[in-house]
């Protein structure tokens, strides 16, 4: 019998390795700039085409490479990082497994130029499918300009996985976020499609920050710091009153390289315990040093995933960091029993001087002492006024004899007499619906009963209402008297800019004024002003976590995530008016039988089922 077992081609080990380094292109976007951070580069240009699937190039200003550095870093397992197994666990740089260039040349087009700044010329090399096409010398700036093309185009099948250009983009976006704010000492750049989206100077950690996610984010921010021999926790926590519902801004970097940890994420929301409404996240940029030798970050194939040799100790010191910020900074309240409120000084009087009162007095005035013609003071003495008598007369029963008002012509207004409530004449009580626990109504139809959930059957009502408006009819808006202006960070004013035109047939009335804040100038007429913000929130939450095949078009996300976000929510009770109208506008839709996101919005209870229950 033959043998079976043989060594695979390189390009299939390395389409394969490319599988666990390149999942989409900011899988290519992250390798690549860590790179340059690792070749010492102080200027890191990003620029994007088609959300990385025609282009992903990176240009550093590093320390380049020599010809045969060039080729040989294009081969797996080929490092300069890493010398012995030792430096596994002593590791301060950001690639170190020596696959991320071979990976990508194997699924993509890969175009490398590099110089050092002590050679004249520099090394161009072509590259597809991990076939190296051609290597020659070109004249280059120093340091090293590596361009993707096409990704994935021998792997259809991957290609064909990848999401639309709106949520790729959001991915390379994030990627570009980790980096840059872990190294404020490095000039970051990033285009997409000739469009500048990121210009960010080197500057310190808050005003990176604030530079990334918009310049009202600095009056949200909350310092922590914290050093002890295990840990140095350094960063910012978001204060309690700017929580989302989203966890976009939330960042944990352990020796400038970011990670995920649910753990961490434990302790912070522990340090917010109490300050934080239920369903919301409040935002953090912790920044941790640790011994590197007390950390494995070989654990994951991504590198996002760390651990610690002890995490419980960290996750107590990390806890109680926010908690002492919070305190220190008066986010948090603080009870003080000798504070007496009563004694405080409004400010309106800080700078006033206190003036003593004035009363002035009458010291001859006697309440007992009778009128005095010769002095002219009034006395107070009660008098019985006569004939007291006839302030009685005519206040005799209607009915009774002698009733005097009736003879002078007088009639008085009496109480209009009150019937018995279940009277039969005059009140008709019907039975139409009624509500169970404020989650359900219940009406009862010829075989049995139905059963409605009035969150799941109000949000196909407005579904079909929006979709229709947004579609077909512009929706009615309400003009608000003063424009509401509400900041959002730079990838949640991208997200709900290619929005705006289905918002606009939806009803809204907004435009973005300052590439960060956007000026609501009108609302669907079912709106109120108040649930501007949760709408919104919700909508760019529903855009984030969309998957292909879910949502047929951009309108029918818009519709669903409007419908869910003002929806009658479970527990609110509703009219005997308000009930019929549901029912009513529900089974006048197209689908009434099922919600937006395809669940039940009702059930039949037969007569047949309510007999078999007393059986």
């Amino acid at each position: 019998m033959a043998d079976i077992i043989q060594l695979l081609p390189d390009h299939v080990a390395n389409q394969i390795a490319a599988g666990e380094v390149v999942q989409r292109p900011a899988s290519v976007v992250k390798e690549l700039m860590e790179n340059a951070i690792d070749a010492s580069a102080s200027q890191i240009r990003l620029i994007v085409k088609d959300a990385g699937k025609t282009l992903i190039q990176i240009v550093d200003n590093g320390i380049g490479m020599s010809t045969t550095d060039a080729r040989l870093s294009l081969e797996r397992h080929a490092t300069s990082k890493i010398r012995s197994a030792d430096d596994l666990f002593n590791i301060q740089t950001k690639g170190f497994r020596g696959e991320a260039l071979a990976s990508i040349a194997a699924i993509a087009h890969l175009e490398m130029k590099t110089r050092r700044d002590d050679d004249e010329v520099g090394t161009e090399l072509i590259v597809e499918g991990s076939k190296v096409l051609s290597q020659e010398a070109t004249v280059c700036p120093k340091g090293t300009s590596v361009s993707v093309k096409n990704l994935f185009y021998n792997v259809p099948a991957r290609r064909n996985f990848l999401k639309s250009d709106q949520v790729e983009l959001r991915h390379i976006i994030d990627e570009f976020h980790r980096v840059a704010l872990a190294h404020p000492n490095i000039e970051f750049c990033l285009h997409h499609n000739e469009s500048e989206l990121f210009n960010l100077p080197v500057s310190k950690v808050r005003q990176r920050i604030v530079n990334i996610f918009g310049g009202k984010t600095n009056e949200k921010l909350v310092p922590v710091k914290e050093s002890t021999e295990l840990v140095k926790i350094d960063g910012f926590v978001g204060k309690p009153q700017f929580s989302k519902k989203t966890r976009g801004e939330q960042f944990f970097f352990v020796n400038n390289r970011f990670i995920r940890s649910p753990y961490l994420n434990h302790a912070v929301n522990a340090g917010f315990e109490g300050l934080l409404k239920e369903g919301y996240h409040a935002s953090y940029f912790i920044f941790l040093e640790v011994d590197p030798h007390s950390i494995d970050v070989n654990i994951h194939p991504t590198k996002t995933e760390i651990k610690f040799e002890d995490e419980h100790s960290i996750y107590a010191i990390l806890r109680s960091s926010v908690r002492h910020s919070l305190g220190q900074f008066s986010i948090s309240p603080v009870l003080d029993f000798e504070r007496d409120a009563s004694l405080e000084t409004p400010y309106s009087f800080k700078d006033k001087q206190a003036y003593p009162p004035k009363i002035e007095v009458d010291r001859t005035y006697n309440p007992f002492q009778s009128k005095d013609e010769s002095s002219g003071r009034q006395s107070f003495q009660k008098t019985v006024p006569a004939q007291w008598e006839s302030l009685y007369v005519g206040l005799k029963s209607e009915n009774g004899p002698g009733n005097e008002s009736e003879e002078a012509g007088m009639s008085f207004e009496s109480d209009a007499g009150t019937g018995s409530m279940f009277d039969e004449k005059d009140t008709k009580l019907e039975l139409r619906t009624f509500q169970i626990q404020n989650k359900f109504i219940v009406k009862a139809i010829k075989s049995g009963l139905l059963v409605i959930n009035q969150n799941r059957a109000h949000q196909r009502v407005l579904y079909e209402a929006y979709l229709e408006r947004i579609t077909i009819n512009e929706g009615v808006r309400q003009e608000l008297l003063f424009p509401k202006v509400i900041q959002f960070n730079s990838n949640e004013i991208t997200i709900l800019e290619e929005m705006i035109p289905q918002l606009i047939q939806a009803g809204f009335g907004l435009e973005v004024i300052n590439g960060d804040e956007l000026h609501i100038t009108g609302l669907p007429v079912e709106m109120n002003e108040d649930q501007v913000d949760p709408v919104l929130q919700q909508l760019i939450r529903d855009s984030e976590d969309q998957v292909p095949g879910r949502n047929f078009s951009l309108s029918d996300l818009v519709a669903k995530s409007l419908a869910s976000a003002l929806a009658i929510k479970s527990g609110k009770k509703l009219s005997l008016d308000e009930q019929e109208y549901l029912v009513d506008k529900l089974f006048s839709c197209k689908e009434p039988n099922v919600s937006p996101f395809n669940t039940c919005t009702f059930i039949t209870v037969s007569v047949d089922d309510l007999e078999k229950k007393f059986n």
